[in-house]
């Protein structure tokens, strides 16, 4: 499992890391070999990807805007506790088999009230516990080219050259990473020859940049850490 083949995992705690590595990787007979590195950082920036495909006005009315005037205060969410932290976790889990759930489904799921339900997520998205994201289809945009860029950039110029690449729109994903390459960043073009403009008029523009190696992605099983279940036939967007 080489660079652009080998999934981004996020172990629950040393243990987990070393039973993945150590014991569940090389029990696997399919698995020749593979190479494993430590994202330093991740520029969220690229989170915010839109394939440059709304304008300003849309993208405005995307943001959050400030909250309507409150009769009385609302109570506060109550303080994490064991309690809290049990409800926190069937929420979670709940989320993730169902991202349409609502406030009734979720807090059925978690033993608990619609209100603590409602409570407890907002105060999971308010701390960046949380972070809700929308699969698509790509293709549905109009993005039929998709790779990893695995970049070496000289250390001094690394931050400029990330925090430049993540607001690039045809970024999806751009991290600081361990390895012969210090930066992975994944693309989505709508063709090989926008990828290659890509690569020639923005990533070889950048002057802290001194290689490159292009790993085209011919098939994705899982993201934002969903599996994808292909179909015959894509219905609309």
């Amino acid at each position: 499992m080489g660079p652009g083949r080998a999934p981004e995992c996020a172990p629950d705690g040393p243990d987990a890391r070393n039973t993945l590595l150590l014991r569940d990787l090389p029990a696997t007979d399919a698995v020749g070999s593979w190479t494993s590195h430590t994202l330093l950082r991740v520029f969220p920036t690229a989170f915010r990807w839109t394939a440059g495909l709304l304008s300003a006005e849309e993208l405005a009315r995307l943001e959050p805007g400030p909250a309507p005037p409150q009769p009385s205060p609302a109570p506060p969410a109550p303080p994490a506790s064991a309690a809290s932290a049990g409800i926190d976790t069937a929420l979670v889990t709940a989320l993730t088999e169902d991202g349409r759930a609502t406030y009734s489904d979720l807090a059925r799921r978690a033993g608990t009230s619609a209100l603590t339900a409602r409570r407890r997520l907002d105060a999971l998205v308010r701390g960046h516990v949380l972070r809700l994201a929308t699969e698509i289809d790509l293709a549905l945009l109009g993005a039929h080219a998709e790779a990893l860029l695995w970049i070496a950039v000289r250390p001094g110029a690394l931050q400029e050259t990330a925090q430049t690449l993540s607001v690039h729109p045809q970024v999806r994903f751009c991290a600081a990473t361990t390895g012969p390459a210090n930066l992975v960043v994944a693309v989505a073009a709508a063709d090989l020859g926008a990828l290659y403009a890509l690569l020639t008029d923005s990533v070889g523009a950048l002057e802290g940049i001194s290689a490159i190696d292009t790993t085209p992605l011919l098939a994705t099983v899982k993201r934002t850490g969903l599996i994808r279940h292909s179909s015959a036939a894509p219905g609309p967007l």
